[in-house]
Formats: C-alpha cells, structure tokens, sequence
C-alpha cells in the first residue's frame, strides 16, 4: 500500500508537472505576428520629423515593427513611383504611412486606401497614391477623421500631420487600436485625387512612355514602359536600341545602344538598353551615371521614345 505521505508527496509532484505543461505550452506558443507600418515622406533625415513619427507610434504602442521606405522625395509623383516600386513586396495588411503633403493644413483631405491586395495607406488626398490605386485596385476609401483620429494635444498644430494625423492613426491601425471602419467616413472611389500622367504606348515601330523616377543611386535612367510592350519590337540580345530623350518638347538626348541582360556585358563606361527590377525598359552606363552624362531627370514631363536601330 501507498502511505498517505508518498501519496502526498505524487499529487504534489503532479500539481507541479501541470504547472510546467501550461508554462511550456505559453512559452512555445507562436507570438502572435506584428503588422509592419512602413514611413514614406519628403522629410529628409537632417532633422527630428521622422523621429518625431516614430516616437509618436511606439507611445501608440512599443510592440510595433516600423521601417523606413524613403525620406528624400522631391515631389508628390516621386513619391507615388516609391510606393509603387515598393509596397507589392510587403506582405498583406502592412500600413503605408506616406507623407508629401505641400498642402499640409490646407482643405485637402486625409485618407485611409485599402487596395484590393489587402494593404493600408495613410496619405494626405493629393496624388500620392495614383499608381498604387491603379495597379491594385480601390477596395475601400475613408477620410480620418481628425476629431478621434488625431494625437491628444496636438489640435493647434497645422503644419505636421505626418506626425499628428497620419503617422498617428496609421500606428493606431497597424496596432489594431482601431479597426479599418473606425479611420472615418466612407469615401466614393472617384473621391481619390490622381496625377496625371502619360502611359507607355506603341506608336508606329516607336515606344513613347515617360522616365518616372531615375535609380537614384547610380544614375540609371527609368521608364515606366513594361518589358511586354518592348518585346513587341523583337529586339534581339546586342541588336541596337535607338533611345531619344526630351524634356518639355526639346530633345535632351539622343543615344543608340545595345540591348543587354546586365551592365558588365558592355565595356566600363559604355551605354547599354535593359529591362530593370520591375520589368520596365531602362538605359544605363556601365560604372557610369547616365543621368549625369546625359543631363538627363525625371517626371511626368520627361518623355521617352524607344525604336529598334
């Protein structure tokens, strides 16, 4: 038989096993994952407003996984090209928080986008998120509202709603303080401002299409014409491309080079035609900065005009 201290002393031990099958089973619980809140704006880094945003999300909430897009965007269509370039590689439910808002205190809204792929954008309503809306589709559109959606205090401050209005209420979305319909009002689509601005197209035996943004770091030169319409003018690996470049109706330049996988397969210093990271056409020098050789920018009025040689 079992004395009554031995039985004692199982149940203890029993007690004590249950104990320790609950704290290991917390413990190795997957943790719940954290929705990232990505920042956009033309804020520059040389002074506080991007540390002030992020202050403002972490007091919203510390568990939060920020990450930094771009702070050095000099106008509202740079802007909408990095978002683009960018947000289809976040996953679903992501928050954009962008802010290039010239108009910052003025009668222009502030709106919350969800795309049909599932993500968020907080953006003032000024164009900014013309391509993402284009390329993703509208799935709802709301306007925040500013008399709950607004950090505490900050009522008589008008020219910072990054940090105030956007930056604070898309913490509080990516923290899941407020739901998607508690942003504000609803929206109809066609509220959404747009820039306009000139598709690529196929003229004759030319494409014509515009250099969004420039690779900024190297001087590579891009076009927001796709590879598909490209490959229309069966332009085979070496052959000849004819790329002739203008700005507000003069020709800024006027180059032939080789259509080429990657820019060691033509000469240091050499230009070379080919399709960038996104599957756009895109002129290049190799270990060279296009642009600057070329005097060459960016924008919805730099035109260019692509044809086999």
């Amino acid at each position: 038989m079992v004395s009554q201290a031995t039985s004692t002393a199982l149940q203890r031990m029993n007690r004590i096993l249950h104990y320790l099958l609950i704290a290991v089973a917390l413990f190795s619980a997957p943790t719940p994952a954290r929705t990232p809140l990505v920042l956009i704006t033309d804020f520059g880094t040389q002074d506080g407003a991007v540390s002030a945003m992020k202050g403002v999300a972490y007091s919203v909430s510390p568990d939060l996984l920020i990450s930094d897009l771009s702070h050095e965007n000099p106008d509202i269509f740079t802007g909408a090209y990095r978002l683009y370039q960018t947000e289809e590689f976040w996953p679903k439910g992501t928050v954009f928080v962008a802010v290039i808002d010239p108009g910052v205190g003025t009668e222009r809204l502030s709106v919350v986008l969800k795309t049909r792929t599932g993500r968020y954008f907080v953006s003032p309503n000024n164009g900014l998120l013309t391509l993402v809306a284009e390329r993703d589709g509208i799935d709802e559109l709301r306007q925040i509202d500013e008399k709950i959606n607004r950090r505490p205090g900050s009522e008589q401050s008008h020219t910072f709603h990054g940090r105030d209005v956007f930056g604070y209420t898309g913490a509080r979305l990516a923290a899941g303080l407020i739901t998607f319909d508690q942003v504000g009002p609803k929206l109809p689509p066609s509220a959404l401002v747009t820039i306009a601005y000139r598709k690529p197209e196929r003229v004759g035996d030319k494409l014509i299409g515009i250099i969004p943004v420039l690779d900024i770091q190297y001087g590579n030169v891009w076009t927001n014409i796709p590879k598909q319409m490209f490959d229309q003018l069966h332009v085979n690996l070496g052959q000849s491309v004819r790329v002739r470049i203008s700005h507000q109706g003069e020709l800024i330049d006027d180059t032939v080079a080789p259509y080429r996988r990657t820019f060691g397969e033509v000469p240091v210093g050499q230009p070379l035609v080919y399709i960038n990271s996104l599957l756009n056409v895109a002129v290049a020098l190799n270990l060279g900065n296009y642009a600057a050789a070329h005097k060459v920018d960016s924008g919805v009025d730099w035109l260019v005009e692509i044809s086999k040689q």
